[in-house]
C-alpha cells in the first residue's frame, strides 16, 4: 500500500484550507526506506563509538553489553524514523506540485 500524507492548501476563495493527499510511488517509498536504513546504520555505529568514548572518559569498565545498552539509549534519542522520512518526501512533493511561482 502506498504511503500518503495530507497537507493543507490555502486558496484565495476560502479561509478554510483544502486538503491535498500526496502519495509516494513505490519506487520513492523504497528509496526513502533504503536511505533511512543506511542513515540509521551509520547513526548506530556513531552511537557505539560515542558509548565507548563515554566509558573510556569516565573510567568505567568496558563490558560489551553495557556499551551496547548505552549505544542503544543514544540511538533511541537520535534516530530518525522511516515515517518522518516519508512525510518529509511527501511534503517535498506537495511543495513542488503546489508552490506559487
Amino acid at each position: 500500500m502506498a504511503f500518503s500524507k495530507s497537507f493543507p492548501k490555502t486558496t484565495e476563495k476560502s479561509v478554510y484550507p483544502r486538503w491535498e493527499e500526496i502519495y509516494l510511488s513505490e519506487e520513492e517509498e523504497k528509496k526513502i526506506e533504503v536511505l533511512c536504513r543506511d542513515e540509521n546504520i551509520n547513526l548506530m555505529k556513531e552511537c557505539v563509538r560515542d558509548a565507548k568514548k563515554i566509558f573510556s572518559e569516565e573510567s568505567l569498565k568496558d563490558f560489551q553489553s553495557d556499551v551496547i545498552s548505552t549505544a542503544i539509549a543514544l540511538f533511541e534519542k537520535r534516530a530518525s524514523h522511516e515515517i518522518f522520512w516519508k512525510e518529509s518526501k511527501a511534503k517535498e512533493k506537495f511543495d513542488e506540485l503546489f508552490s506559487t511561482k
